[in-house]
């Protein structure tokens, strides 16, 4: 069975409930392996069978429990114009009801003995409730047909308990007159509460809005149309059409729209959005183009390789999504808090009532519909349910913009608690481009030799290969060989003419030669000691030549380390590379622990005895090689130019493979963690003291009942300033 992993929009969600409770439903239902609802951007990230699932399915659970699964695949124009259509409508509604709940607010507070005040009120409260807040009721009432509840269900239950005594004491005053008590109204309260929950809920979706704009700014690097060469001809297809194959023409101060390869033409390309180097490439036959990169000044045509999803500016959005949908290890208490919240409040405002009533003071029972009113009010879920997402989105966001590709919620968390930082050194600390500076040959060494540790290194994904290659390719061809094997962390092997050729390290190389190259190999530590690194080469037993290469450290790399020592964090670098040429790199960068011939095992077991010392240890490097170290470090850092393999291990991949990044990243963890601590904090205090002054504490000491409409107005504000909060990572 394939599986899949989708991230799928979510209709009809008003709380963190709502997500809890369409959650609950997908990762019951079978063939579903997770499923994480995230009510601040409204989309469930599902992990399913293909084989075992049917989304209509799917879908038809969702509406039974009142909410509904967006199945249709709808494109990202479509989904934003659908929520944007929905925005406005909300704003009308919440415009519409301020204008007809302000007269019966002045009636209702000032002017309560006014002729037919009451009638005027229920005139202008009646569509407040029923046109411009049926959403509420209607939500309130497909929930409790599968039994559950939400906040509609406070708002429904509290505005319609007002609703329907004010109507009651209007149309039959005579019937609390008779026995002695006044028949009052509170349609202000019921008409002003739907307003300033509609209020709250407008500007917490503008605000939410803003969470997302650095994944649309993304977006919108990709041009929605393309210029297709066709037999000759220029045809204009939309970006979905293009087919893998297809010719593509770049005309000056247009966006590359896919992956490919230059075969005609020349120009400069602003690559920044992907490298962070402000400076244009050259772009000619050969080159290799992105999508979202800016063509300058001449046209371009070039073969489109990956398309639709493929590209690597889909990928990098599709991890932004990913890891906006996720869930950070503290989001799945609060979940718990509020998946029982809105029970416990119903509980909770029906004993109010009660304790009231039978309080003996005066008015009990009238004065008990209005605190339970209250607590129905006050008590909203949403804000402890935005006080994570939000947080976490926006910081994807902001992350993506500065080039910093976080995997998930989780690795936030982690970002916090570092103190420790392992880096590898090529490519991580040095550019990762090294050159042979120069080549030491053996008597034995002939140029039948050179054309066959040239078609070798060909072979290898090692960084260092490619600066031998690029050594001798000028003097030599390609030629046959067989048995091509990589021995990890030590060199490659091959046999060309039925010999065995093996390129590599000194320590792996040793162990194959004949006795009588010990003094040879001796000589060549000597040129280690300039912090060149050693690749040597031997045919059978015999030692033929040796190249000394060196890697440059990035212009970053040292002041990168020092802001990172600056924080407190304990700087190691691990490498492959010999002992010397590491010391040479430590010493220039001002990192005292450092250790070279390390084998990707070693590297893992390095890391493993940090934590067993107690350390919180993060790993930054970019080969196979890492893969193993990356895959146990508690938070793990992929250069953007490195392997797949570590970038799919990796927590966060830095597009830029810039070492000033990894400040930049931590920074970012630690601000965004503050955050959600701070909004978990207000949102529960709101609610811890909230509520129980909206039950009457405060009244039997200071004579104080809060007013249900000024509960309204104070659950609308939390909501909002958790969201701006938020906002400030960006």
């Amino acid at each position: 069975m394939s599986t899949i992993k989708k991230e799928i929009p979510v209709e009809g969600m008003s709380c963190a409930a709502c997500a809890i409770a369409v959650e609950k439903v997908l990762v019951k239902s079978p063939g579903v392996k997770a499923a994480s609802v995230n009510y601040a951007n409204h989309a469930a990230l599902l992990e399913y069978d293909e084989d075992a699932v049917e989304l209509e399915v799917l879908k038809k659970s969702v509406q039974q429990s009142g909410y509904d699964l967006l199945i249709e695949g709808l494109q990202q124009d479509e989904l934003e114009n659908r929520q944007e259509d929905a925005y406005r409508k909300l704003r009308k509604k919440t415009v519409f009801a301020g204008i007809m709940a302000f007269p019966v607010f002045l009636i209702g507070m000032f002017w309560m003995h006014m002729p037919f005040g009451n009638e005027i009120m229920w005139a202008l409260t009646t569509p407040i409730l029923f046109v411009f807040g049926r959403q509420f009721f209607i939500q309130a009432w497909k929930l409790a047909k599968v039994k559950q509840a939400n906040m509609d269900t406070l708002v429904a239950l509290s505005t319609g308990i007002a609703y329907l005594y004010s109507s009651f004491n209007t149309f039959s005053p005579e019937f609390l007159i008779s026995r002695g008590l006044e028949p009052h109204v509170y349609f202000e309260a019921a008409a002003v509460i739907i307003f300033f929950i509609l209020l709250g809920k407008t500007l917490e979706s503008k605000a939410k809005a803003g969470t997302g704009a650095a994944l649309k700014k993304l977006m919108g690097l990709q041009p929605k149309e393309v210029s297709v060469i066709e037999n000759g001809e220029l045809l204009i297809k939309k970006i979905e059409e293009v087919r893998a194959g297809e010719s593509i023409l770049v005309k000056p101060g247009q966006k590359i729209p896919l992956d490919g390869t230059v075969i005609e033409g020349s120009s400069y390309v602003n690559e920044s959005m992907l490298t962070g180097e402000p400076i244009p490439t050259v772009k000619e036959k050969g080159s290799r183009v992105y999508a979202g990169t800016l063509n300058q000044d001449g046209s371009l045509t070039f073969i489109a390789e990956q398309v639709g999803k493929q590209t690597l500016l889909a990928q990098i959005i599709e991890r932004v999504k990913t890891a906006q949908g996720s869930k950070a290890p503290i989001q799945k208490t609060v979940d718990k808090v509020a998946s029982i919240f809105v029970p416990v409040v119903l509980a909770i405002g029906i004993l109010t009532f009660f304790i009231w009533g039978f309080s003996g003071v005066e008015d009990a029972w009238l004065r008990g519909m209005l605190a339970m009113i209250t607590v129905l009010v006050i008590a909203c879920p949403c804000a402890l349910g935005l006080a994570t997402p939000t947080a976490i989105m926006a910081a994807m966001g902001k992350g993506a913009q500065m080039g910093i590709l976080i995997k998930n919620a989780e690795s936030l968390e982690k970002g916090k608690k570092i103190d420790t930082l392992l880096l590898d050194k090529t490519g991580t600390i040095t550019k990762g481009n090294p050159e042979v500076t120069a080549m030491q040959c053996l008597p034995s060494w002939t140029a039948a030799d050179a054309a066959a540790v040239s078609t070798i290194e060909s072979k290898s994904e090692h960084p260092l290969a490619r600066s031998i290659i690029k050594h001798l390719d000028a003097k030599t061809k390609q030629i046959p060989i067989t048995n091509f094997k990589t021995e990890r962390g030590k060199g490659v092997a091959a046999t060309v003419n039925d010999k065995i050729y093996r390129i590599g390290t000194e320590k792996w190389i040793r162990s194959f030669l004949d006795k009588g190259y010990e003094e040879e190999v001796g000589k060549s530590f000597e040129r280690m000691e300039a912090g060149a690194t050693l690749v040597y080469v031997a045919r059978e037993g015999e030692l033929l030549a040796y190249f000394e290469i060196t890697d440059p450290i990035k212009s970053t790399s040292i002041q990168a380390i020092k802001e990172l020592q600056e924080m407190g964090i304990s700087i190691h670098m691990l490498t492959g590379d010999h002992q010397l040429a590491a010391k040479k790199v430590a010493k220039e960068t001002g990192i005292d622990a450092f250790r070279g011939h390390m084998l990707p095992q070693e590297k893992a077991e390095y890391v493993r005895k940090l934590q067993k010392e107690g350390k919180t240890v993060a790993m930054a490097g970019d080969g196979i090689n890492d893969s193993e170290a990356l895959s146990i470090a508690h938070l793990s850092i992929a250069m953007g130019h490195g392997s797949d393999i570590a970038m799919e291990v990796a927590d966060v991949t830095l597009v830029h493979s810039d070492l000033q990044q990894i400040p930049k990243t931590l920074q970012l963890t630690k601000k965004t963690v503050k955050i959600i601590h701070q909004n978990l904090f207000w949102a529960f205090i709101y609610n811890i003291i909230g509520i129980p002054i909206a039950a009457g504490v405060l009244y039997p000491a200071f004579g104080f009942l809060l007013n249900p409409m000024l509960a309204g107005a104070a659950m609308a504000l939390s909501s909002v300033s958790v969201v701006t909060n938020s906002l400030r990572l960006r």
